[in-house]
């Protein structure tokens, strides 16, 4: 008999024919999110999970005890409850290096968006306001080229955003990292910093750290006003890592010039939240890996370490803090 597992979204039709093979399955066809009692009702019998950003808690696993593996269609697994889920050995597995292009390339999509104000410019135009942005200063955008790049976290998206950095637009990148990375500073040209002078120096500030203990607000009051008037605050990274109060009061005052979010720290954004009013500020509902190919291969990838936890398997990509 197949194990039984529960997808908690739409799938391509391909990846949910993989699955089929191995598995008897029911799965969440709704546009909108599942709601969260129908979720329990659904994993009360099954042994395996395919989700996305799985918030898995120790109730949630007293709701599921036949669980083996939750899959998660993601890189992120923040909302691991990792000790719980090590007393209930269960596997919990995540969806790393797929992403790693596309969302490097939206890094860039919102470093030159805000440099040249490209969202400003565009609706101006649309506006009938022509004429406003062609000879004024006040008006003028923010290079790029030959600019100083600073990122903080030089993981596999960081790497890929350093190589478009350096190659790509001549930048002098500096990097702030828990590990030297000698390898891809001769590879590149980028350059190790500790992360104040780095803060210092940087035209464009990238975070893209994970959230941790560690992480959580590394960005806030302090680090803000470290920076240069006429830097740019680009965030791809979670919301939570950035004191948003304090990124606000920033940019309201003048502190930094401007940012490009791709997360925030409540998500959805509140409809009142002062960053949706400034025009020096470009914001994405969290898109970063948000490409046809990118999201088909995170699904595939999630299916294949669903089918393999549930039979008898290692999954390729087990989350490290349940390894071993």
């Amino acid at each position: 008999m197949k194990p039984k597992v529960f997808i908690s979204k739409r799938i391509p039709q391909e990846v949910e024919d993989y699955i089929a093979q191995y598995c008897d399955y029911k799965i969440w066809n709704e546009e909108t999110p599942i709601p969260n009692d129908v979720l329990l009702k659904e994993v009360a019998d099954v042994e395996g999970l395919m989700t996305p950003k799985g918030i898995i808690t120790k109730e949630f696993l007293n709701s599921a005890p036949s669980l083996k593996v939750v899959s998660n269609i993601a890189v992120g697994y923040d909302a691991f409850d990792i000790e719980a889920m090590k007393e209930r050995d269960v596997w919990g597995t995540n969806t790393p290096f797929v992403l790693d292009e596309a969302v490097a390339d939206l890094v860039f999509g919102l470093i030159l968006a805000t440099s040249r104000r490209v969202v400003e410019f565009n609706n101006y135009v649309k506006e009938g306001k022509w004429d406003r942005v062609l000879d004024s200063e006040e008006s003028f955008g923010k290079d790029v080229h030959h600019s100083t790049l600073g990122i903080i976290g030089m993981g596999r998206i960081g790497e890929k955003v350093a190589r478009r950095a350096a190659l790509g637009f001549e930048m002098d990148v500096l990097y702030y990292n828990t590990k030297r990375k000698p390898e891809l500073e001769d590879k590149y040209g980028i350059t190790y910093s500790d992360m104040e002078s780095l803060l210092e120096r940087s035209d464009f500030v990238l975070l893209l750290v994970p959230l941790r203990e560690s992480t959580y607000h590394l960005m806030g009051e302090k680090q803000f006003n470290i920076m240069k008037s006429s830097a740019i605050f680009i965030n791809c990274s979670r919301g939570q890592t950035v004191n948003e109060n304090a990124l606000i009061a920033a940019l309201q005052s003048g502190v930094i010039r401007g940012a490009g979010l791709d997360v925030f720290e409540k998500e959805p954004v509140a409809v009142d939240n002062p960053i949706l009013k400034m025009d020096n500020v470009v914001v994405l509902p969290h898109i970063g890996s948000a490409t046809q190919k990118t999201r088909f291969d995170m699904a595939m990838k999630a299916a294949e370490n669903l089918v393999a936890g549930v039979t008898g398997q290692v999954p390729p990509d087990l989350v490290k803090e349940l390894q071993g």
